[in-house]
Parts: C-alpha cells; structure tokens; sequence
C-alpha cells in the first residue's frame, strides 16, 4: 500500500494517472477476500445457507474468482510500488530489497496460521477415528519434507493440481503469490520495455493474458487442468502489470476520471450478469467475466466517484488492509466449526441454534483477522524489516520531486520511501525554490538553466602541482561532475551535485 500526501511526481513514463495510496484497490481487497470466505462458508450443511445459495446461485458459487482477482489486484499494485524502483536492469541489491519486503508482508502471519494448523492436523492424526485430517478433497501430507515446503511457501511448486498441497487449504495461493514475487525482478525487465507503448496496446495484451482462463471456462465451465493455478498466477498478475503501465500512460483529466468512474459501476454489474446468465448455457461458464478484471482494477484505480468513493472509505480501506489475515485464518475457523457440526448432536443443522452459531461463525472470522493482523501481521513485519537492511542504512532515504523517470512510488509495508511524506517533500521543494532563486540573482536571467551554474564551483579541488594547473584540474572535476549518468537526466545530476539527492551507488 502507499499513502497519499502531497501529489509528488509520477514514475518513469508516466504522466500523473496515479499517485499515493490507491484507496479504491485497498478497499477492492476485502471484496475479494470476502467473496472467496462467503464461497467456503456455502459448503456448511445448513438449509439456510442452502436457501441463500438457491437464491444467489453462481454470485456466491463462483467465490473462487475472487482468488484471480487477488491476482490481478496484486499484479497492478506490486507494479505501481516497484517498477521504477527496480529499474531497467537486474541489479542484486534492488532485487534483494524487494524480495526481503514482500517476505515481511506475507510471511509472518502465514507462518503464525500454518503452525498453529498444522498442530490441529497433527492432533486428528493421532488422536481421530478416520484418516480424514482436514475438510479437504485431496487429503495433505504430514511429514518433515511437507513441513519444510510448508514453512517456505513452495509447497505448490512441484503439483500439478493444488487440490492437497497445502494444510491450510486456501494457502495454495500464497505459494502462487509468492513465486509471481520472486519472478516479478525478471518480469520488470520486460516491462520497463514495454512501458512505452500506446495505452490501448497494453490495455488490449492486459485483457488477452485473461483468455487463456476465460476459455477454461467457456469451453468446460472449470478452470481445473493441470497446471491451471500456474496458468491463473501468471496470467492474472500479468494482466494487472500490463493494466496498470495503461492506466499510467493516460493524463488524469476531469474526463478520464468519470469514464473510469462510469466503468466501475458498469462492469460490476456486467460481472454479476455474466455470472447469472453463464449458468444459463451451462454450469460454470459464467466464470469468463474473469477477463474484465484488469478493466475493473483500472478503473477503480483512477475513478473519483461512484463505487471507488464507498471502497475508499475508512472502513473498506481498513477492511482491505486486515484483508490477508482474514483469507489465512477463515479456513481454519470454519475447520472447527465443521468437526463441532459433524461431533455434536445439539448443533444439528435444523436447530436454529445451529444457523445461530454459524452466523457468529462467519462473522468471527473478521474480528479474529483484525486482531491477527494487529497482533501478528503488522508488529512481526516491522520488526522483520528492522532486521535486516539490505544493501544500505536503515533510515529511508528522502526523495526530492525529480524527473519521473527516477521517482520510484513506495508506501506502507512495501520497503520503499513513502510519496506521502509531506514535511520532507516540503522542505526539499523549499530548498529548490531558494536555490533557483539564489541562482537567478545571480545570473540575472529566470530561464530556468540557473541552478546549473552555481553548482559548477570555479575553484579547483586539488592543489596545483608542477605539473597540473589548478584551471585546468578544476575544468576536469566540473566536466566529470556535469556530465549526467544517463541522457536527459541533468536535473537530477544537480541534486546529486547539491546534496539534495541521496542515491545508491
């Protein structure tokens, strides 16, 4: 996530579309984790639930989308936060950074869920009736092997399917996520190149990379195949990166803003009639709305009313940030809470007891993820961060407004400077004022290429040796010191000059 604070400049190539936290997505979060908790929970033997499916049918069914748009939402923002500050080449400490931040975003409360877990299965192993361990298809495997992909996130990586992978069944997902994470420095390569493009070619390739799963559904109304969760990863956090160098190609204009502002109360509702009128030509084919997902993640990227407004309200924005824990924790809640069902008599499914405890059931699984997310998520990620700092000091670096070709967009938990900090934005912008003004006094001119000059000292910073001038050392330094690391960039290489930039060697 990134905060929002004074508009600071855009990242490389873009021309002002986005800036700070994107509030809209944030609150998108808790939309799709709560879809994918409501589709789990329809599985409770309960003729209430029963009668609330019967009447939603494919809305609450097809719940396990919410899993792709995760995907795409993941994809968009990990762009929007590490594109520039990765940069166009694969540099070990950038890349090093970038893994190390992302580890301390998931890492900590999967681990805290998966043990605690994992002692549960454990326990029915050794202490149940039956071999069934977990409410799962496919049953996991207990052993020191599985323990170890478990603990690192790779459990899915050598299954075709990811039916059993994982002991927390949902966490399949994670490992997905978290090799997209590792990939995402060689994938910036490709998109630093590709930046360029006309906005409707990369919106139009955002869409395609959604085909492959949108005719899964069409032709067979599952998107379950072999290999079809390593086909979802990457095809949806694709899709977003490609979604999100559209949206930043396009000026934000009064305009732009209510067309994204109209798309984001139209394709909702073009998603849910996809998904009621798909079951009319067969079971699962609704599942191709699929492919508008970057289209709405733009969208509500960018919109300043209707629908983005309710998801940028404090409580969907705090909902997408506790977002994580609750898609962690519900499975292992509802696990319990099916043993009860099946071990006890008295919350037979035709007691309205039963509807009772399954509605606090539900419900429970929000303030158990708050809480994780308060006692777990948020502390264990700080004080990840503060263990290690790869590659330079700990203390964030402040970033002046530069030219966008250098501004990285970072935020909350992401590893990388906040564009939200507006007394260091201030006091850098009030420096640059003072120096163009100090330089135009004393060129006499306000054409804007004064700063250069007084940074250009005229004394030498060697002494004069029998062999060497001092004019002639002090013409060499300033050349070297003018001459700028990459075309174009002579702004920048006078903050560097002036101290007003800190930058990694």
């Amino acid at each position: 996530m990134t905060r929002a604070g004074l508009e600071p400049p855009t990242p490389s190539g873009s021309r002002g579309a986005l800036h700070g936290e994107l509030r809209g997505l944030t609150g998108l979060r808790i939309v799709a984790a709560a879809w994918v908790v409501v589709f789990h929970f329809h599985f409770t033997p309960l003729p209430g639930v029963t009668d609330v499916v019967d009447v939603l049918g494919p809305l609450i069914t097809s719940g396990a989308l919410g899993v792709d748009l995760f995907f795409v939402l993941s994809g968009f923002v990990i762009t929007y936060t590490y594109l520039d500050a990765l940069g166009p080449a694969l540099r070990a400490r950038a890349t090093a950074r970038f893994v190390w931040a992302r580890a301390c975003r998931v890492w900590p409360a999967y681990a805290v869920v998966f043990h605690l877990f994992g002692l549960w299965l454990v326990a029915r192993a050794v202490f149940g009736s039956d071999s069934n361990i977990a409410f799962q298809a496919v049953q996991p495997e207990l052993g020191p092997g599985e323990y170890v992909q478990q603990l690192f996130m790779v459990q899915l990586w050598d299954n075709p399917f990811f039916d059993g992978a994982s002991w927390v069944g949902s966490t399949w997902s994670i490992s997905a996520e978290w090799l997209a994470y590792l990939l995402f420095p060689l994938a910036v390569l490709v998109l630093f190149r590709v930046r360029n493009l006309p906005a409707v070619v990369l919106g139009v390739a955002a869409l395609a990379l959604m085909a492959p799963m949108a005719w899964a559904y069409l032709s067979s109304g599952s998107p379950y195949y072999p290999w079809s969760w390593l086909v979802r990863i990457l095809c949806g956090f694709s899709g977003g990166a490609l979604m999100y160098l559209a949206v930043r190609k396009m000026r934000r204009t009064a305009r732009m803003q209510l067309g994204a502002s109209v798309l984001a109360v139209v394709l909702p509702v073009l998603i849910a009639a996809g998904l009621l009128l798909g079951e009319l030509v067969g079971p699962g084919r609704g599942g191709a709305v699929i492919a508008l997902f970057p289209l709405l993640v733009g969208a509500l990227a960018v919109a300043d009313r209707g629908p983005a407004m309710v998801l940028s309200a404090e409580w969907a924005v705090y909902g997408g940030r506790i977002s994580y824990c609750l898609y962690l924790v519900h499975i292992p809640i509802f696990e319990l809470y099916w043993l009860a069902l099946q071990k006890f008599s008295w919350l037979g499914p035709d007691t309205p007891l039963a509807h009772v405890i399954g509605a606090l059931v539900l419900m429970s699984t929000l303030t158990v993820a708050a809480l994780a997310y308060r006692v777990v998520e948020e502390p264990a990620r700080r004080r990840m961060r503060r263990m290690v700092s790869v590659g330079g000091p700990s203390t964030p670096m402040v970033t002046p407004p530069v030219p966008p070709r250098h501004r990285a967009v970072g935020g909350a938990g992401t590893g990388w400077p906040e564009v939200g900090n507006t007394s260091a934005v201030s006091r850098t912008a009030a420096r640059r004022r003072a120096l163009a003004t100090g330089n135009s006094r004393e060129s006499g001119t306000g054409d804007g290429a004064a700063p250069f000059a007084r940074l250009s000292s005229p004394a030498p910073r060697h002494a004069a040796s029998g062999t060497r001038q001092p004019t002639l050392a002090a013409a060499l330094i300033d050349a070297q010191r003018d001459r700028p690391a990459h075309r174009g960039d002579y702004e920048r290489a006078a903050y560097v000059r002036g101290g007003f930039l800190n930058v990694e060697s």
